[in-house]
């Protein structure tokens, strides 16, 4: 493997290798996460699974980004127990951002955390495989730590993979040695990783990240399979399959219910893979899967609604709709209020608010 990408990958991973016992990660308001206020077994994984929050965009009141309030969230996201940001994403409406502002938020993220915590951002528009590397290379410029690229946008839905692989491969010689991820993205459609695809991106060394949204275990553990022994960590965008993806080994979580209860996530994170939490990650893990039900509906303005209800000051609007929440929507995630405290209860852990 190239020197220059190892180095990268090391502190990379010194970066998300942050331990149970982390206190702060030098940002101001940031307290001491969930996770470390847990009494862990010794039986434990080393290496820490970690839950890595798709990151809604705060705006304000006239539908600007409001960096104040994104300083706010990621300060939110920490005390939860995160342990890396995917910014620029389809949580953050990246199709409802300019170039400008895509790279703008992105940057802003950076600078907050540091360079304590990684941080991930999407970096594949352009209408082609050139302008793609163009706008990747900007997005490298802001100090992310991978770029990354949604499947769908190196192959229509009736191309092959080979000709999605080629793409990808003028992608990377044209992108100056750049640490990479994939995303499979529901939009513009989801194009899932295959194994020749998977087998491409093991082989080239250049990818890091992957965020599967399969919803597929058994497709999940061929991945984590085929990763295994490598710098290709993958993330279970799909809570339904959390607890038995962190059980195979997968690096950990980035699911959009980390928008409606993140420390839940890092709880899960940190304990699946734990025998003697066994009856506890079963339980929670139908709780989850039954929630996730809910959360789905008006899920950007329901998101916004729910951190609002649990504490954390933010308008209840976004830029991907007009219509307002609905009230029986509202009513869904009031009860489903009740029954997260109650999920907090039993698993102690303490309120963020």
């Amino acid at each position: 493997m190239n020197s220059s990408i190892y180095v990268s990958r090391r502190n990379f991973l010194s970066k998300l290798g942050l331990g149970l016992g982390m206190t702060t990660v030098g940002l101001q308001g940031v307290a001491q996460p969930m996770a470390s206020r847990l009494v862990e077994s010794p039986s434990v994984p080393k290496e820490r699974q970690k839950f890595i929050p798709v990151m809604l965009t705060v705006y304000k009141e006239n539908g600007a980004i409001d960096y104040s309030g994104m300083s706010r969230l990621m300060d939110y996201y920490l005390q939860a127990g995160a342990t890396g940001f995917f910014a620029n994403c389809l949580s953050s409406e990246m199709y409802h951002l300019s170039s400008e502002e895509r790279i703008q938020l992105t940057n802003h993220v950076v600078k907050h955390v540091g360079g304590k915590i990684p941080v991930v951002a999407t970096g594949s528009f352009g209408e082609n495989v050139r302008s793609q590397a163009d706008f990747a290379k900007k997005m490298r410029d802001t100090g992310v730590d991978a770029v990354i690229l949604i499947t769908s946008h190196f192959a229509e839905k009736s191309e092959s993979d080979g000709r999605l692989i080629q793409r990808l491969d003028e992608f990377l010689q044209d992108t100056d040695g750049i640490r990479m991820g994939t995303y499979e993205c529901p939009s513009p459609y989801k194009r899932i990783v295959t194994p020749a695809i998977m087998d491409f991106m093991v082989a080239s060394e250049r990818f890091i990240y992957h965020k599967d949204t399969t919803e597929d275990i058994a497709q999940i553990r061929a991945k984590l399979d085929k990763s295994k022994g490598t710098d290709l960590e993958i993330y279970n965008a799909h809570i339904g399959s959390a607890a038995a993806s962190l059980q195979y080994g997968g690096a950990g979580l980035s699911p959009i219910a980390g928008n409606f209860y993140p420390d839940i996530i890092t709880w899960m994170c940190d304990h699946a893979s734990n025998p003697r939490h066994r009856h506890e990650v079963e339980w929670l893990q139908e709780r989850l899967r039954v929630a996730e039900q809910k959360i789905g509906k008006q899920y950007q303005l329901g998101a916004r609604y729910f951190l609002s209800k649990r504490g954390f000051e933010t308008p209840v609007k976004c830029r991907s709709t007009d219509a307002p929440l609905e009230r029986a929507q509202m009513q869904v995630l009031d009860n489903l209020l009740t029954e997260v405290k109650g999920w907090q209860e039993r698993l102690g852990i303490d309120s963020l608010w």
